[in-house]
């Protein structure tokens, strides 16, 4: 490989280079002890005079050090230099990544093989690539991989350690680290440079003078401080090959011997050696980005990082499990396609701190392997919060038990394709009661019909306390904040509404204001938005006064027992079905009229009809 070879030849440069320097010392002391005078260990003999005037010179040293190291120290480079034998991380540690890791795998190869690709195919490599994406998608992860595997220094530095409280000291900052990439990266035939947050010192110019309060001084400065740093990176990322300080001087010596030789006598300037760099900046803000950075010459290649695919968060289930403490059964490919498929939107990160949540589940229990259960307490720990039991009223506690229920209903019956996972009573956080439930199959889109099933089973808790009780209190509060903007987006962002007008096409994506309050402030917008959760929560009253024995029993199951998992949901639910087509022939008859509530059949399996929303 060409880095090796490069490492290799300034290998034997340095021990000839030390070589030509000890030489001479070496001759000197063997002439010193062939002469009869060797040398001997000891402190110089000091006249009098000097050693008195030693402790003030010690003192005034000590503050020139005092006042000038603030000065000279904020220049200096903020990066931390890893070697490959530090690193542990390598390819084979990286998982979840897909087609991200192969093109990191081609990116490498060419950063490994430079002189091959520059000099004999005529290509020039790549120097820059952007890891963009969201926060633990393994981004720093990989670079360390990139280094481990490339066998060269890794130059990690955060984009807010530039940041200084001396004029022109962010500046100075930025061109350091990059000569001390260029030295390493000649030194060693290779590094790899890499920038976190790169987002922080490379917003695009002018953002904060577009800002409201852009006019003022203060931001104004801010502005052009900003705008200063993004011009020195862009300077910096352009003079990877820029000549070192030995070439500058045998140049400029040369040239001034050129002055006094004519023209066909002189001597050729040296051209600056090629520094073999890879600079990685890692941001999960691309957008932010000023559009100089990504063009071809500084960020050649942006690799999107996204979130691990159902295929890809089993291998890293697999990848984790190898290394924690864990039950046979979890081994076991049910478990790991039931864990994979229940941390649909996990990041990589995130998955592992799953896992070290669900160890310190078994660790309160003094036990020393994690269990699926674990698992499973872990993931409600952290999504939904840490269970906070309080003491309700006989009224309230009925109230939420109702409301709960009433969700769940809804979503038995008019969610089709929800896998039910828990239903509480419990308190966790800001909530009282919560019913969690996900896609059984993973989905990256919905359908008109889906988002409106979802619409229903928001307004599921409201409408069960208005059918039992005969009202509603404080409670669907939420729900209905997020049933608004679930209709808002139907209606301003999916063609939903009375028109197929985007809102977010007029303002960009509503990225700058409240894209929920434009949609309501537009008279018809807000008329279609009206409309749909009208009849969400008409059809929702319709379903649950015709389920009513359905929420009866997950209530009284609820009051007994606080908190219920998927399958005893659904045991309570079907046994309430049973009950209800073996000694309700009403229910019998309804059916005939609206096939969507209830099929008799020996699974009791339910039955809608191809337009769930039709009304009756």
């Amino acid at each position: 490989m060409d880095v090796a070879a490069t490492r290799e030849r300034d290998r034997r440069r340095r021990l000839r280079r030390l070589m030509f320097v000890l030489a001479p010392l070496a001759l000197w002391m063997w002439w010193r002890i062939f002469t009869g005078n060797p040398l001997s260990p000891g402190l110089p003999d000091l006249p009098a005079d000097v050693i008195f005037w030693l402790p003030g010179i010690a003192l005034v040293l000590l503050l020139a050090i005092v006042f000038l190291a603030p000065m000279l120290g904020a220049g200096r480079s903020p990066h931390t230099i890893y070697l490959p034998e530090q690193i542990e991380v390598g390819f084979d540690d990286v998982k979840g990544l897909g087609s991200v890791l192969s093109e990191v795998r081609h990116t490498l190869e060419v950063f490994l093989n430079h002189a091959r690709f520059r000099d004999e195919m005529g290509g020039s490599p790549r120097r820059g690539v952007l890891f963009e994406g969201p926060p633990g998608t393994g981004k720093t992860h990989i670079a360390k991989a990139m280094a481990k595997e490339a066998g060269v220094p890794f130059l990690y530095v955060s984009s807010t350690a530039f940041q200084s409280m001396w004029y022109g000291a962010t500046a100075r900052k930025i061109r350091t680290y990059f000569r001390h990439l260029r030295k390493v990266a000649r030194r060693e035939g290779g590094a790899i440079g890499f920038i976190e947050e790169i987002d922080a010192i490379g917003i695009a110019r002018g953002a904060l003078a577009m800002a409201p309060s852009g006019g003022s001084v203060v931001n104004s400065t801010i502005a052009s401080g900003t705008g200063g740093v993004v011009n020195e990176l862009l300077i910096q990322m352009q003079s990877f090959d820029e000549p070192t300080r030995k070439d500058r001087v045998r140049n400029a010596l040369i040239r001034g011997l050129n002055r006094f030789l004519p023209t066909h006598r002189q001597f050729k300037t040296a051209a600056s050696s090629y520094a073999n760099i890879l600079l990685i900046g890692a941001t999960n803000r691309a957008d932010s980005l000023d559009p100089a950075l990504m063009r071809p010459g500084r960020f050649d290649r942006v690799l999107h990082f996204g979130l691990p695919g159902r295929e890809d968060r089993r291998d890293l289930v697999k990848h984790f499990l190898a290394s924690k403490s864990h039950t046979p059964d979890l081994d076991a490919a049910d478990a790991i396609d039931e864990l994979a498929a229940a941390t649909m939107g996990y990041t990589p990160a995130s998955l592992e701190r799953l896992f070290d949540e669900a160890l310190l589940q078994a660790l309160r229990d003094n036990r020393g392997e994690l269990t699926r259960e674990d698992v499973r307490n872990a993931q409600l720990e952290v999504e939904i919060g840490l269970p906070n039991p309080v003491d309700y009223s006989v009224e309230e506690r009925l109230t939420i038990a109702t409301h709960e229920a009433g969700h769940a209903v809804m979503a038995y019956v008019a969610g089709a394709g929800r896998r039910l996972e828990l239903l509480s009573i419990v308190k966790r956080r800001e909530s009282l009661g919560l019913l969690a439930h996900r896609d059984v199959e993973e989905r990256f889109t919905q359908r008109a019909s889906e988002m409106k099933a979802m619409l229903k089973i928001a307004f599921g808790g409201m409408v069960a306390e208005e059918v039992f009780f005969g009202e509603s209190g404080t409670g669907p509060a939420a729900d209905l904040a997020a049933a608004t903007k679930l209709a808002v987006d139907m209606v301003g962002s999916y063609g939903l509404g009375d028109t197929p007008t985007s809102f977010r096409a007029a303002d960009g994506g509503a990225l700058g204001g409240d894209f929920v309050a434009q949609v309501l402030s537009d008279p018809k917008a807000r008329k279609a938005v009206d409309r749909i959760l009208a009849d969400a929560k008409f059809d929702t009253t319709r379903i649950l006064a015709d389920h009513r024995y359905l929420v009866d029993a997950l209530r009284a199951a609820l009051l007994e027992r606080e908190e219920l998992d998927g399958e005893a949901i659904l045991a309570v639910l079907r046994a309430a079905e049973s009950e209800a087509l073996a000694g309700n022939k009403a229910l019998i008859d309804l059916r005939s009229r609206d096939p969507r509530i209830i099929e008799i059949s020996p699974e009791h399996t339910r039955n809608r009809s191809d337009d769930p929303d039709r009304n009756t």
